[in-house]
């Protein structure tokens, strides 16, 4: 692709020109500080992403009121020199700058009461202490935590409830805070304004959640009143603003039943995208409505849904408003944005962890340059955002930490060997190639990518394998070679000026008696073709490796029954698909045994004696091969003889074996550091 790209065209919004139609759409990061401010960790963020060639940015959640929630916040004036940074900075890009305003679902000025009042208490209670009351200092503490258990369950109400008891004056007050919000925007130079179309404004759109008998409740012109409202608030606090509204969709699953709460079935949609066209909004964000409890229902993980699955609503709603329309959903590829935009089903295209996973997307389409693509596995992405930690892409060490993580450059000319063609092996020689070093990559194995290639068989993983496609194009570019199916010698490691040493592990097998039978196999040989196996298979090892092991083989037709120590099945799963590794367990009738302790594997194989620790019964469970998913160890690799600097990435770096996050980074910072 080029500068003729269709991504890189231009097009009007209001009164902004969009130097391109590439979007980050509105994610929860984590990054801002306390208060809900902008600093260092989210300015340089988005800026890298301003950098990469990004030409419109919506920031999450900002909230106009003060909540306990750790999102960002534009509340207060003290707020807005922040927000003027972060503009200033991505306008320097010719990058555009929206704020998701929204508000939640509950009573936030009565939760913050309640909450101030908790900690006046416990002051007050300090205070006693200080003066020897201890009587009264038992009495605060206990007033303390008796007022912020009732904060919590004020929210916990709230979130079910408060759409249908939010009173006239709660809900002026909402539209109140929304224009102090715009009008602080517009002080902070922001572009534009998104109306998050979910959360309090979506339940009240919503024919699930909302049960109101008042002018917002009932018939469908007045649950969307609030929503044109809001809307008609925001144009008369800050007329300078564009406005664009994220349009939340409930949509259907397979089975018919509903995907999503908050926001608007389709049949509605189409009804309220030109009332907001008419309403004065600038832009419509197509989008799959949330409020289910899990966050896969919104930001759906590899093989859940199809690519590009909101696409069908937003083409509709294109055809009946005149105003520019995103789409946003699994939209991978910039070949899938090229489609889109060449069928005229949208003219934006929102890449949210397309742009986590590579922030030069629009750079490299200039450019005519490989891509690193997501993988939709929503390890460092949703998890994060679902644990209230920091946003990031596991195949990108830099995300937020771009002020001090980058690639620098290389301590003049230098010859690096690495030895692994795994995911570390080929990340390392990403960074020291473009660090300007001569890079030779050897591997024993015909093919790349190491364990990526076991981890894509079982079911909806294949998708993985887009990071092992990645450095199939990159590194040719980088001028690196390659050998597969050769070994990295001592005099190979020698002729070099330094060696990265990434050989990966290897799985383990239990030692326990009878672990030596011939229907005794590992996992790994099991996903690697090189064993086959049916009937009653028990798997011992509920981790990932066993859970996913266990999906490849009811999928194959076995009977299969997953034997783990701990209490809980997948415990490191994200929490996105583990529903989806559940409903394939109940399909295939998996029978699950938790807090069970494998003894010994019987003479003839056939029966795993073991001891269910919770009850400390003996139990003996049935079966025609045994897989063991126990887990991995490093592989050693021998550097006798060789007397240049060595380094280790990946696996072998440590003594526990890594997931692909940390063989990322370990590889990541190990090449930035030679």
């Amino acid at each position: 692709m080029s500068k003729e790209s269709l991504l890189l065209q231009p097009i009007q919004v209001g009164n902004l020109t969009l130097k391109n139609r590439i979007m980050f759409p509105p994610l929860t990061t984590g990054y801002e500080e306390f208060d809900g401010s902008i600093g260092p960790r989210s300015l340089h963020f988005y800026e890298r992403l301003a950098k990469g060639g990004v030409a419109y940015i919506a920031i999450g959640d900002v909230t106009p009121v003060n909540t306990a929630s750790p999102t960002p916040k534009l509340c207060d004036d003290s707020q807005i020199p922040s927000f003027r940074k972060l503009a200033d900075a991505l306008h320097q890009y010719d990058c555009k700058l929206a704020l998701q305003v929204f508000h939640p679902e509950y009573d936030v000025p009565g939760v913050g009461r309640k909450i101030v009042a908790s900690l006046g208490a416990a002051k007050a209670a300090e205070a006693a202490k200080a003066q020897g009351n201890m009587e009264m200092f038992a009495a605060k503490m206990e007033e303390s935590g008796r007022l912020r258990k009732e904060a919590f369950a004020m929210v916990h109400h709230g979130t079910q409830h408060f759409v249908n008891e939010a009173t006239q004056e709660q809900l002026d007050e909402v539209l109140a805070a929304m224009a102090a919000c715009a009008k602080r925007a517009v002080k902070a130079g922001v572009d534009a304004i998104e109306v998050h179309g979910d959360r309090l404004v979506g339940s009240l759109c919503s024919v699930v959640l909302n049960k109101r008998n008042d002018q917002y409740g009932g018939c469908f012109e007045n649950r969307v009143r609030f929503a044109l409202e809001v809307v008609k608030t925001l144009k008369e606090a800050a007329p300078e603003l564009v406005i664009e509204y994220k349009l939340p969709v409930i949509t259907k699953n397979p089975d018919g039943t509903l995907r999503g709460k908050g926001g608007l079935v389709e049949e509605e949609v189409l009804k309220f995208a030109p009332m907001l066209e008419a309403a004065g909004v600038d832009m419509i964000q197509v989008a799959q409505a949330n409020h289910t409890g899990n966050m896969g229902d919104t930001i759906p993980p590899m093989g859940a849904v199809p690519y590009n699955w909101t696409l069908p609503v937003a083409e509709k709603v294109k055809k009946l408003v005149s105003i520019p329309v995103a789409t946003v959903g699994r939209v991978v590829t910039v070949e899938a944005g090229e489609e889109i935009l060449k069928n005229g089903q949208a003219d934006i295209v929102g890449y949210g962890r397309s742009l986590l996973c590579d922030e030069d997307i629009a750079n490299k389409i200039e450019r005519d340059e490989p891509i690193r693509t997501c993988l939709n596995c929503n390890k460092g992405c949703v998890d994060a955002i679902s644990s209230r930690k920091y946003v990031s892409c596991v195949l990108n060490a830099e995300n937020g930490n771009e002020e001090t993580v980058f690639i620098k450059p290389g301590n003049g000319k230098k010859n690096i060997a690495v030895v692994g063609a795994g995911i570390a092996g080929l990340e390392a020689a990403r960074v020291a190639a473009l660090r300007g070093y001569n890079v030779t990559v050897y591997d024993t194995a015909k093919e790349m990518g190491g364990q990526i290639n076991l981890a894509a068989v079982p079911p909806r993983k294949s998708e993985i394998l887009r990071a092992v496609e990645y450095y199939k194009m990159i590194l040719p570019t980088l001028n690196v070679e390659i050998k597969l199916g050769t070994e990295c010698t001592v005099a190979d490691m020698n002729a070099a000026d330094a060696v990265i040493v990434a050989v990966g592990a290897h799985n383990v097998m239990l030692p326990i008696p009878g672990a030596d039978r011939e229907n005794v196999v590992s996992a790994w040989d099991v996903l690697e073709g090189k064993v086959h196996v049916s009937g009653d298979c028990a798997v011992i090892g509920g981790g990932l490796v066993g859970t996913e092991t266990a999906e490849y083989l009811l999928e194959k037709g076995c009977k299969v029954s997953v034997i783990e120590m701990m209490d809980k099945i997948a415990s490191g799963e994200s929490n996105t698909i583990l529903p989806l590794i559940m409903a394939d367990f109940a399909k295939g009738e998996a029978k699950q045994y938790v807090n069970t302790k494998v003894n010994s594997i019987a003479a003839d194989g056939k029966a795993i004696q073991a001891t269910d620790t919770a009850s400390n019964e003996e139990i003996t469970i049935s079966c025609d091969y045994v897989v063991m998913a126990v887990g991995s160890k490093k592989n050693n690799f021998d550097v006798t003889g060789v007397n240049v600097p060595v380094y280790y990435a990946g696996d072998c770096s440590g003594e526990r074996t890594a997931d692909i996050s940390s063989a990322i980074r370990s590889a990541y910072h190990t090449a930035n550091k030679i």
